[in-house]
């Protein structure tokens, strides 16, 4: 009962305690914190800049006066959106930086970059990509995401920017507002050993050459 509730929520566009919902974009959830509240000289790493929810989110932290950085694996690309968000917003400040995730080379090269611009890393966001499995169902699905990637990129801005979610961390947030999540991601003992796993993982691949 309880998820079909949270569907009929999701479709209706139910604004939560936060005020927004579902229905809601990003343009929507940072205009009322971007005259007064939000703090200037905010540096944003955003990787997934070039399409969807990761372009979405970009075109409107820049609109909110935020520098950002773009890694990119594909430079054109990113030149291209940065190009097309200085068209809206022309005093945004866009670093393209080339860097490909599947390489331990490629990341110390961004990171070193990166360090070497002395700027401050106040917000991260990763927008993960995800590999189709059936090209066909994903041409059928294009048409349908665009119309929904306008709106998908409200809840990260949100918590980004949000004076509501000031001093808030570790949570979970589902269009714009708090909520639950798995009982599993609540396992403390589990997620100790993988940051342990990760941590060994990470230190292995760091030191090859």
């Amino acid at each position: 009962m309880q998820s079909i509730k949270e569907a009929l929520r999701y479709l209706i566009g139910f604004a939560g305690p936060s005020g927004f919902g579902s229905s809601s974009t990003a343009d929507q959830v940072t205009a009322q914190d971007s005259s007064h509240s939000i703090p200037p000289n905010l540096t944003a790493i955003i990787t997934g800049a070039t399409s969807g929810i990761g372009a979405e989110t970009a075109r409107v932290l820049a609109k909110r006066g935020l520098r950002l950085i773009i890694p990119a694996r594909d430079v054109k690309r990113a030149a291209e959106v940065r190009e097309r968000i200085r068209r809206e917003s022309p005093t945004a400040e866009i670093v393209v930086i080339e860097m490909d995730l599947s390489s331990i080379a490629s990341i110390r090269r961004f990171c070193a970059r990166f360090l070497a611009l002395g700027l401050p890393l106040n917000i991260l966001m990763y927008n993960a990509t995800t590999a189709y499995a059936q090209s066909k169902l994903a041409n059928i699905m294009h048409a349908k995401e665009i119309a929904r990637q306008l709106k998908g990129a409200s809840t990260t801005c949100y918590v980004a920017l949000s004076s509501q979610v000031q001093g808030i961390s570790g949570k979970y947030f589902v269009d714009c507002n708090e909520s639950s999540c798995s009982s599993l991601a609540d396992d403390e003992i589990a997620a100790q050993n993988l940051w342990k796993e990760t941590h060994t993982l990470v230190r292995r691949l760091i030191s090859k050459p």
